[in-house]
């Protein structure tokens, strides 16, 4: 027995699964110093008041809030109102095991600050998923590792049960949305090392399911949020204008060697000179602009080579796109070519975010 451990579980309407969800921490915890800190929504089953009951044989705190909603804003007011060093998140409703807390609460004493109970390592599941909920969860986190680096060391980034220490949020700009908190830890909080550790994720038994459209909304607005408080929209920005200035460059040259060079009758030797030519600036003023911070990424060659491989696939995706856009459905030249730089632009920015300046 150590430092204490606040078990942080937001509800709304889970009056049916409290006790067996409070018996089953207790159980798990039994012989640690813990408290199991319920942030209600209001709900209107009476799960506050059930929880209220519970704490004469357990130790059970209940904080109703009667003018907030949502799950993120409840777990950041839950770090406010707990008492322990070790803050642990989950559901009410029994899809995260509350055994998984002994080997969360393990690990942190093995020395992490953060640990992941996660469904996308060795020994993870989800039980009784369909396709299509494994293709959107999937998809989240592909989203979150590809726009958010930070997250790429994290199996499952979407996780809701984790346990940290408190070090980790105290004065962190906590401004989550939606349900997605841990992603709000994992980009503003505090930690040397994190870990995950396998668990099973259960089907909900009763009640309803948090895969919503409004959810994946939510997820995309919070993906934003993040990407601007952590500069990866100005990151994306840069090298926007960076992309513009490679257009000057590549016709500006382009002008210049069929006008002056003599090159007007090989055009196409022009052409692939000037385009060329503006990859290598573009590279250049990205590598010492856009992407200072992340130059570490092998040698100035070896990422001009990576640069180049991607513009030129880049190259030809502009091209399919204005071919598929203005020959195949007929629409205006000049925006299917904006279309075509735009898809490009995404592509090369992505990609080179990914490989180049990992």
């Amino acid at each position: 027995m150590d430092k204490l451990i606040s078990v942080i579980i937001p509800t709304y309407n889970e009056k049916d699964k409290l006790e067996p969800l409070v018996e089953q921490v207790n159980g798990a915890l039994a012989g640690e110093a813990y408290e199991i800190v319920f942030i209600d929504d209001n709900s209107r089953d009476g799960t506050a008041e059930l929880a209220e009951a519970l704490a004469k044989q357990y130790p059970v705190r209940v904080i109703v809030r009667k003018t907030e909603r949502g799950l993120a804003s409840a777990v950041v007011h839950g770090f406010a109102e707990a008492s322990g060093e070790l803050l642990a998140v989950m559901d009410a409703d029994l899809q995260h095991p509350p055994a998984v807390l002994r080997d969360m609460v393990r690990a942190a004493r093995d020395g992490a600050d953060l640990v992941i109970a996660s469904r996308y390592v060795e020994g993870g599941s989800c039980e009784g998923w369909g396709l299509t909920r494994r293709v959107i969860s999937k998809g989240a986190i592909f989203l979150a590792h590809l726009l958010l680096p930070r997250t790429r060391r994290i199996g499952d980034p979407m996780a809701g049960f984790f346990l940290l220490r408190r070090s980790v949020v105290e004065g962190a700009a906590l401004k989550p949305s939606g349900y997605k908190i841990l992603l709000e830890v994992l980009l503003m909080g505090r930690y040397s090392r994190a870990v995950e550790v396998p668990y099973s994720f259960r089907v909900r038994e009763k009640g309803e399911s948090k895969l919503k459209a409004s959810t994946q909304i939510d997820y995309l607005k919070h993906l934003l949020s993040l990407m601007k408080r952590t500069g990866e929209l100005v990151r994306f920005v840069k090298f926007a204008l960076v992309g513009v200035s490679g257009i000057g460059v590549n016709l500006g040259l382009f002008w210049l060697l069929t006008r002056f060079a003599g090159l007007k009758e090989t055009d196409f030797l022009a052409l692939a000179i000037a385009i060329e030519v503006s990859i290598i600036t573009n590279f250049t003023l990205n590598d010492f602009f856009t992407f200072r911070d992340r130059r570490a990424a092998g040698g100035f060659f070896k990422r001009l080579v990576k640069f180049n491989v991607i513009c030129l696939v880049g190259a030809g995706i502009q091209a399919g796109v204005y071919e598929l856009l203005y020959h195949g459905l007929g629409i205006y030249d000049i925006l299917s070519d904006f279309i075509g730089i735009a898809v490009a632009t995404i592509w090369n920015y992505l990609v080179n975010l990914g490989w180049t300046w990992e």
